[in-house]
């Protein structure tokens, strides 16, 4: 199967297009060709205490120009101090 080239055309001085003889999109296959969309993520944004932890048993997160201090306990409950 050889597909051809695209195909400019002029339509204007200066305006160029291009026209693929080989597509054939419906109107719905257009809609997802376009650029995708900004989506808004659903519920609040969940992070793995392990993930912030690391290895360590203490954090410090800055919040406002505060500092706040969040730790885990050997009974694996979290703790967060300012």
């Amino acid at each position: 199967m050889s597909m051809k080239p695209p195909v400019a055309a002029a339509n204007g001085p200066n305006a160029t297009t291009t026209s693929h003889t080989t597509a054939n999109l419906s109107a719905p296959e257009l809609q997802t060709a376009s650029a995708p969309r900004a989506t808004r993520p659903c519920g609040p944004r969940t992070l793995e205490s392990r993930d912030l932890f690391g290895d360590q048993a203490m954090v410090l997160i800055q919040h406002l120009g505060e500092v706040y201090r969040l730790q885990t306990t050997r009974q694996g409950k979290l703790i967060l101090t300012k």
